[in-house]
C-alpha cells in the first residue's frame, strides 16, 4: 500500500501532511511512503530526513500522484502547474485522498471526487469523540490559530498586555475579550492570560462557562435563551437573526470596554454570524484591535476583510485565514500526528478497510466507490439518502479495492 505525500500547492501553504518521524512509524507498520522532493522544506524537514525515516523521494509530481494508493495532503486539491492538470484528475481511479476538503461548501469538488471514484476522507469532518481525539486536525489547527491570534493582537496593540509596576508609574493591563469558547477561543484566552491581560470570554453555549473560568478568565453572561445553542457534535448551532440582534445589543457595551477582541464564532458549512457591527467598532477606543478568526466565512465583524488590514476610526481589524501556516514546524508536527493516527485507523492487520459501520469512518468519508456517502453532504447535493444495504455495499467495495496484495 503506497502512501504519497505531495508538496502543497495552495498559495502560502507551508505545512506538510507527514513529517519524517510519522513516515518512519508508518513504514514500520508495513506501508510504503513516498514523499515529493521538497515537500517538507518549508516546515523544516529536508529530503534527507525523509530518506532516513524509510520514505522514498519522488521528484516527479505526476508519477507521485498516479502511482499512489493513498494521497495524504493538507490543503484541498487544486490545479497543479507541476502536473498540468487538477490534482484530483492526477489520482488513479479508486485511490484514497485524505486532506482538508471543505466539503460542506465546495460541492463541485465533492462531485469531481465521486466521478473519479476517489475515496475522499475529509480531515475537518473527523467526529469530535473521545476515540478520535488524536485524529482531530481541526482542533489541532484551531489551537495554533487561537495562540497566534493573541500574539498578533499584542504586536498591533499600542500598549502593553501585562500590568507593570515601574519607577515611572503603574501600567494597567490590557483588557481582552474572546468571543467563542471553542478550541481556538480557549487557547486565545489561555495565551492572553499568560501575557498578563485581564481576560473575559463569551459563548452562546453556557456549558463552557467552567472551562473559561478554569483558565482564569471572567465568563460574560447575557440574558439570552441558549438551550439549543449546541449540536450533538459539540459545535455551536446557527442562531436566528432575532437572537443575533439581541446578542449584539447586549454585547455593545462589553466590546467597547476592551482593548482587544478576538472572535472565533463559526458554524460548519455556514456563513459566519455577524457579532460586531460597524457601529460597535466605532464605539471602541482608538488603538483597539479586533482579530477575526472567522474571516474566511465572512467574518464575525461586519467590517472584516479576509486577509486584509482594515482601520476604522483608529480600530485595527485583521481577518487572517490561515494562521497555522505562520508556525509551520509545530503545525506540521500536530497535523502529521493526526494524519498518522487516521491512516492507522484505516490500515489494520495489513489491510486497508473502509468500514462505514464505524463512527469515525462514517463521520469523515465523503465519497467512496463513485458515490457521495456522507449523509449531510448528500442532503446538500439534494441526493436521496442511501439505503442501508447500499451503504454497506459501497463500504465493502471501497475496502476491497484498497487492500494490500
Amino acid at each position: 500500500m503506497r502512501i504519497a505525500v505531495p508538496q502543497e500547492i495552495l498559495p502560502g501553504e507551508t505545512r506538510v501532511a507527514l513529517i519524517p518521524d510519522a513516515c518512519g512509524k508508518l513504514v514500520k507498520s508495513g506501508l510504503e511512503v513516498v514523499v515529493q522532493s521538497g515537500a517538507g522544506r518549508a516546515s523544516g524537514h529536508d529530503d534527507e530526513a525523509y530518506s532516513k525515516s524509510g520514505a522514498a523521494i519522488e521528484a516527479n509530481a505526476h508519477r507521485l500522484f498516479g502511482e499512489a494508493d493513498v494521497v495524504a495532503k493538507v490543503g484541498k486539491p487544486a490545479h497543479s502547474d507541476a502536473i498540468g492538470i487538477h490534482e484530483v484528475d492526477a489520482l488513479k481511479e479508486g485511490a484514497v485522498l485524505i486532506t482538508f476538503l471543505d466539503p460542506l461548501v465546495d460541492l463541485d469538488l465533492v462531485r469531481r471526487l465521486a466521478e473519479r471514484r476517489i475515496t475522499a476522507v475529509s480531515m475537518e469532518l473527523v467526529p469530535r469523540i473521545t476515540r478520535a481525539q488524536s485524529m482531530d486536525a481541526l482542533s489541532s489547527m484551531a489551537n495554533i490559530a487561537g495562540y497566534k491570534a493573541v500574539l498578533i493582537a499584542a504586536a498591533e496593540l499600542p500598549r502593553l498586555f501585562p500590568m507593570m509596576m515601574t519607577a515611572a508609574g503603574t501600567i494597567s493591563p490590557a483588557r481582552v475579550f474572546v468571543i467563542g469558547a471553542g478550541v481556538a477561543g480557549l487557547q486565545a484566552i489561555a495565551t492572553a492570560k499568560r501575557l498578563g491581560a485581564v481576560v473575559s470570554g463569551y459563548d452562546v453555549r453556557p456549558a463552557v462557562k467552567d472551562q473559561v473560568e478554569s483558565l482564569g478568565a471572567k465568563f460574560v453572561e447575557m440574558p439570552l435563551e441558549t438551550f439549543a445553542a449546541e449540536d450533538k457534535g459539540g459545535y455551536a448551532k446557527e442562531q436566528s437573526e432575532d437572537f443575533l440582534r439581541r446578542q449584539r445589543e447586549l454585547m455593545t457595551r462589553v466590546v467597547a470596554e476592551h482593548d482587544v477582541v478576538v472572535t472565533t464564532a463559526a458554524i460548519p458549512g455556514k456563513k459566519s454570524p455577524v457579532l460586531i457591527t460597524a457601529d460597535m467598532v466605532r464605539g471602541m477606543k482608538p488603538g483597539s484591535v479586533i482579530i477575526d478568526l472567522a474571516a474566511e466565512r465572512g467574518g464575525n465583524c461586519e467590517l472584516t476583510r479576509c486577509d486584509e488590514r482594515v482601520v476604522e476610526t483608529g480600530v485595527v481589524i485583521l481577518g487572517p485565514s490561515n494562521l497555522p501556516c505562520t508556525l509551520p514546524v509545530h503545525a506540521s508536527q500536530m497535523y502529521s500526528r493526526n494524519m498518522q493516527t487516521l491512516l492507522s485507523h484505516f490500515w489494520k492487520k495489513g489491510e486497508w478497510t473502509v468500514n462505514m459501520a464505524d463512527e469515525i469512518t462514517a463521520g469523515c468519508v465523503v465519497t467512496s466507490a463513485g458515490e457521495v456517502v456522507h449523509p449531510r453532504i448528500r442532503e446538500l447535493l439534494s441526493l436521496p439518502a442511501l439505503p442501508a444495504a447500499a451503504g454497506k455495499e459501497v463500504a465493502a467495495a471501497a475496502g476491497a479495492s484498497g487492500r494490500s496484495n
